[in-house]
């Protein structure tokens, strides 16, 4: 159920030091940063987070986060023209609100979110905690998060 990667970062500023941490936002259970599960291309573009990669033809719009290129036949976000920003997939430096990124094993992903379970295709599956319209799709290769994104419940680009 995942297709390829993704997303954006923010300024948080700790403590009454001088420096300023640089923290990324976390996927989930709304989208990432300003790019937001549902928004439409027009809402997408204009948080100046995207880049258009594939035209939808109609259907499903193929868009990427600036910060995080996807290869040349991926991308990061899909956008259908009847549910708005259906998916978000993962990039590298990316991590869920419950700490699971790429590279956490089965145990970790278990231990964070119980209740997950194993679809027909074989990913792990779970509603977001938090949004009960969006749930979270993680493949494991090896006992290893190898790929997740969070999609709407409803979105119609890929199966």
């Amino acid at each position: 159920m995942i297709v390829t990667s993704l997303v954006a970062g923010s300024l948080m500023v700790s403590g009454a030091t001088a420096a300023v941490a640089q923290a990324k936002p976390a996927l989930g259970p709304y989208g990432y940063g300003a790019v937001k599960l549902g928004m439409t291309v027009k809402q997408a573009k204009a948080t100046g987070d995207v880049v258009g990669k594939m035209p939808g033809g109609g259907g499903c719009s193929g868009w990427d986060l600036k910060k995080y290129p996807t290869p040349e036949n991926g991308v990061g976000i899909y956008i259908s023209p009847r549910v708005g920003l259906a998916a978000i997939f993962a990039a590298k430096d990316m991590r869920t609100p419950e700490g699971i990124r790429l590279g956490s094993t089965t145990k970790q992903l278990k231990a964070a979110y119980p209740k997950i379970k194993k679809d027909i295709h074989g990913y792990y599956v779970i509603t977001a905690p938090g949004n009960k319209k969006a749930y979270y799709s993680f493949g494991v290769t090896h006992g290893k998060v190898t790929e997740y994104g969070i999609a709407l419940k409803k979105q119609d680009c890929f199966n």
